[in-house]
């Protein structure tokens, strides 16, 4: 596969708001098993793996020990103290790997039904064109407005797409987007838009719409769903 080291980063230092729970929604139950445990041993189990690094908030450390304690991981899974917002965790994991080069990619912790072929296409092409990320086509008619009552511009359907993690990066290409982001002062909506900043085209590469990110308690219903259906225990 690749001839460089990879290190998969998991975020899962943000709260979840829109979750309405005291918890931080890494640590809910899908089909009894906690939605970070699923994530990690998506990457786990993978030899192509090298490196694990989990992003989490600070005063979270007995919760994940007690996580990876009953999951037994296969790599050592390195923990790191988030920040504020993803972009500064991401940057903290980066800081952490300041001695190491390779593939990094970055995922949300959120997204437990991530598979191994997806995975390992995001590898390859993070080594082949520098930058990537998975995608899925749009199904719904997006609209833009200014101020979330009137409608202002249709924009094309055919060339909007839903983007998801994992991105992969060469690790300079994203240290030098996250340099040039807070140098600049600006925050991106994904790692792929600060690459872009820097003038780097992100590769897309096609994704599964079961690729979700748990967001709402809707989310956790179709969670459970997918996971019956995958028969993932």
């Amino acid at each position: 596969m690749s001839k460089q080291e990879v290190c998969a980063m998991i975020a899962a230092a943000g709260m979840g708001r829109r979750m309405n729970y005291e918890l931080n929604k890494q640590f809910l139950p899908i089909r009894g098993k906690p939605m970070i445990r699923r994530t990690l041993e998506k990457f786990d189990v993978m030899e192509e793996i090298d490196k694990i690094v989990l992003l989490i908030r600070e005063g979270e450390e007995p919760m994940i020990a007690s996580i990876l304690h009953a999951m037994q991981p296969i790599h050592p899974i390195h923990i790191v103290i988030g920040g504020k917002e993803r972009q500064d965790s991401i940057w903290q994991g980066l800081q952490f790997l300041s001695d190491w080069d390779g593939i990094v990619l970055t995922h949300d912790g959120a997204r437990p039904f991530i598979t191994r072929a997806e995975i390992l296409e995001s590898i390859r092409c993070a080594e082949e064109y520098g930058a990537c990320c998975l995608m899925t086509p749009m199904k719904d008619t997006v609209k833009i407005s200014s101020d979330g009552k009137w409608a202002r511009v249709t924009p094309d359907r055919s060339k909007l797409y839903a983007i998801q993690t994992p991105q992969g990066f060469q690790k300079d290409v994203l240290v030098h987007a996250y340099r040039q982001a807070f140098d600049e002062g600006y925050y991106g909506t994904d790692d792929c838009s600060l690459v872009e900043k820097t003038g780097k085209s992100v590769r897309l590469i096609p994704g599964s719409y079961n690729n979700i990110k748990i967001t709402t308690p809707e989310d956790l219903i179709l969670a459970e769903a997918i996971c019956e259906d995958r028969d993932e225990l």
